[in-house]
């Protein structure tokens, strides 16, 4: 490079010169002082240099001869680059990929701060989608592979009954009895299976009021009569259904290991468990305090509430969105619980003196508890004004940290909502009628492509580092 170009170059930085950029072979003289209007930049601090050599740390090549300086970069994007020179503001397009923007503004030495008021809210929402499908991309992998395993297993289960004595019947028994909708036959099973359960629910619930209670010579209460037939009626249908459905299954082994079979299970060992428990008692004065536990297991009928779930798609989504967002419940569980800590602390230094019910800090966690949760029982409130400002501000704070983790959760019911809906119609599409003749609707495209798209995200978030990573790699080789 000779010193005249050299010279005219370093004379850039006092007179209005041009310089030729070509980017990609997209070419533009831009005057000097609109450049040294933002000297970090790259483009900024080539009128800095003073040698070819520090002129080629900032572009790719330079011709002395025409005072042009070459980059190889995305000639598509030097217009917004361009047009930042020129404004002062950065914009960014819809249809443009964020992360190449970034990646060519970082480039170029401009900040993401120079993003105008207008694209900013919309860039860098954009930006922070990955992060979110990788906070979420888990559990949705988890749920897609579990709706193909559940296909799956349903056929296999299906086919075992090929090799089994009587296994035509068998199957059919076992498709009305373990999946409600298949067949008329299995719409009826579930409709009495309902009508049993809930009639055991209002038993029970009625049985506690005092005008259906009989008090004995010893004033012991005991049940009344017709309450206790339609008790046995209900425990006689539970074990009768559990019993042909364990009869019917096609793998005696992982029988209980079904969530739904084991709710069968416990609907009933209350009652069964009572009943020896009572005969003790009986036989053996001296064993009277069991007769407490007997007490307490009665309690536990009100579980049989739960075996609606084989007969409801939204108990069954319910459970398996809980399940699956055990991130977003204990995000929720972790903010509600800093919350309580620090009101409590703040009720209990402002109130311990006035106030006998918030006299203790775990007697305030409770009214922090009721009082963040908005529930808002009023048997014990603040009376100072402080307390009061204080008590407005854990109940504005309690709805702040119930509703953020909510919507995600909501978005996640629907999605496993639609989800037991197709398993439900795959399933039903199936005809066992002369044996296997047909595989479950599956829809392996989908399933492929979730894989595929899960596969390039990974390689994508591999391929993004940093510029400190970068540098280190670079030091490493």
């Amino acid at each position: 490079m000779t010193g005249q170009s050299l010279r005219a170059l370093s004379e850039a930085n006092f007179e209005d010169n041009e310089i030729s950029i070509n980017v990609g072979g997209f070419k533009k003289k831009m005057r000097s002082n609109t450049l040294l209007r933002f000297p970090e930049t790259r483009l900024g601090k080539l009128l800095s240099c003073h040698s070819k050599e520090s002129i080629l740390e900032l572009c790719d090549d330079y011709d002395d001869t025409k005072n042009e300086f070459y980059f190889d970069r995305n000639p598509e994007l030097f217009p917004y680059v361009l047009h930042f020179y020129n404004t002062g503001k950065l914009h960014v397009m819809g249809e443009l990929c964020v992360f190449s923007f970034s990646q060519e503004i970082e480039y170029w030495g401009i900040n993401e701060f120079f993003i105008d008021s207008c694209c900013s809210y919309s860039y860098h929402g954009r930006k922070m989608e990955p992060d979110q499908e990788k906070w979420e991309e888990q559990s949705d992998q988890e749920s897609t592979t579990s709706s193909f395993d559940e296909i799956l297993a349903f056929y296999n289960d299906a086919s075992k009954f090929d090799k089994q004595p009587f296994g035509n019947i068998r199957r059919q028994l076992w498709l009305a009895l373990d999946n409600p909708g298949y067949s008329v036959l299995s719409r009826i099973f579930s409709v009495l299976s309902i009508m049993v359960v809930l009639g055991s629910i209002v038993t029970m619930c009625l049985n506690s009021l005092p005008d259906f209670q009989i008090v004995d010579s010893n004033g012991n209460t005991e049940e009344d009569p017709r309450f206790e037939i339609v008790e046995h009626f209900g425990i006689a249908w539970f074990t009768f259904e559990l019993v042909a459905r364990f009869a019917v299954a096609p793998d005696f082994l992982k029988f209980f290991k079904h969530a739904l079979n084991l709710i069968d299970l416990m609907s009933i060992l209350p009652f069964y468990i009572t009943l020896i428990v009572n005969l003790v008692v009986e036989s053996s004065p001296t064993l009277a305090n069991l007769g407490r536990v007997a007490q307490v297991l009665r309690l536990m009928r009100i579980f049989r509430i739960l075996k609606l779930a084989r007969h409801s798609t939204g108990l069954r989504s319910l459970g398996a969105t809980l399940k699956y967002s055990y991130r977003e419940v204990g995000l929720l569980l972790l903010y509600l619980s800093v919350g309580i800590s620090i009101f409590s602390v703040v009720a209990y230094t402002i109130e311990k003196e006035d106030n006998e019910g918030l006299a203790t800090i775990p007697a305030c966690w409770w009214w922090a508890t009721v009082s963040m949760t908005t529930v808002g029982y009023g048997d014990v409130v603040p009376g100072s004004t402080a307390g009061k400002l204080t008590a407005s501000a854990c109940i504005l704070a309690g709805i702040l940290v119930v509703v953020l983790p909510i919507t995600l959760i909501f978005n996640k019911f629907s999605h496993f909502y639609r989800r037991q809906k197709q398993l439900e119609s795959a399933m039903r599409s199936c005809d066992f009628g002369d044996g296997m003749k047909e595989v479950p609707s599956v829809n392996l495209r989908d399933y492929y492509a979730y894989k595929v798209k899960s596969l390039m995200a990974s390689l994508t978030n591999m391929s993004r580092s940093t510029p400190s990573e970068l540098s280190l790699n670079d030091s490493l080789h």
